[in-house]
């Protein structure tokens, strides 16, 4: 396949694969090691969850490129067109670039069939390399542990929130989904969650790995009122607070969950928290005068 039309390979990804979903890493994994994709980026923060992935992304990304980091967001669905799950910098890849990642792991797969979504992940990673980003954000497309996003390992594991869907691959328990979602974890890593009361599974998956586990309720939370919204927080064990911060239009509990792993990653530091949320959907941060306290 060799076509400078988005719509054409598009067309061709949907045929490649006699399944949709096929759940599993080995084809993923296989292709990924032709293309010498190893991380995307120094830093990884992936996001999984039944509800609020999309909102949590575009937060966690417009706060650390308010940091003057170059960040690249991987998600799904897109709304209008194919070219808003891949972003740098906020910025949609062209169709071209987008041309041009699937041409490359077409060429790397030989055999291996991959699906839709399996062929856009990688692509995805393959334009990232190129990018050269100081942190990639990757939202999970199903469940977690066999999701091709997890081919790559999270600094920073994301849960949203944890209710029973797509049970014919998750199960029909929140224990099952629960199960799925934690395999986003990896050993020593932090693992953050926005449901205040996750399942067993998930809590079991933090102590085998030795995860640092933050959940809303016990570790960090919000508090709404009419014009403004406070938060408080940890991070490298000291407790953190931002008061005064402006109400947002998207799922608060996702913004909570958005500040805690910002506040990992530049405790300490001035960031900026003037949030914007246009009608495209998209969340910005415009430089601002808060500090971590």
């Amino acid at each position: 396949m060799t076509s400078t039309s988005l719509s054409d390979w598009l067309a061709y990804l949907e045929q490649l694969h006699p399944s949709a979903i096929d759940m599993g890493l080995d084809r993923s994994r296989q292709v990924a090691q032709q293309l010498g994709l190893t991380r995307p980026a120094p830093r990884v923060i992936t996001v999984t969850g039944t509800n609020g992935k999309g909102s949590t992304c575009a937060f966690v990304a417009a706060l650390l490129q308010a940091q003057g980091l170059k960040v690249g967001v991987y998600s799904s669905p897109h709304l209008i067109r194919y070219n808003e799950r891949v972003k740098v910098q906020g910025v949609e890849a062209t169709d071209l670039e987008l041309c041009d990642a699937f041409a490359a792991v077409e060429a790397a797969r030989g055999d291996v069939t991959l699906t839709y979504f399996e062929m856009g992940t990688l692509a995805a990673f393959w334009l990232f390399e190129q990018a050269r980003l100081d942190a990639v954000v990757l939202e999970v497309g199903l469940g977690g542990r066999l999701d091709a996003v997890n081919l790559v390992d999270a600094d920073f594991a994301l849960v949203t929130s944890i209710g029973v869907d797509h049970a014919e691959y998750l199960g029909n328990t929140r224990e099952s989904v629960a199960f799925e979602k934690a395999g986003i974890f990896r050993a020593g890593c932090p693992a953050l969650c926005g449901d205040p009361e996750p399942p067993e599974p998930l809590l079991a998956k933090a102590r085998e790995l030795g995860c640092p586990l933050l959940m809303r309720g016990r570790d960090f939370d919000l508090s709404i009122g009419k014009d403004s919204w406070d938060w408080r927080g940890v991070a490298h064990g000291e407790q953190v607070e931002l008061r005064g911060l402006p109400l947002l239009d998207l799922p608060m509990q996702n913004a909570a969950l958005a500040l805690q792993a910002f506040a990992l990653l530049v405790f300490g530091r001035q960031i900026g928290l003037a949030v914007e949320l246009p009608v495209d959907g998209q969340v910005r941060v415009v430089p601002g005068d808060a500090t971590l306290s």
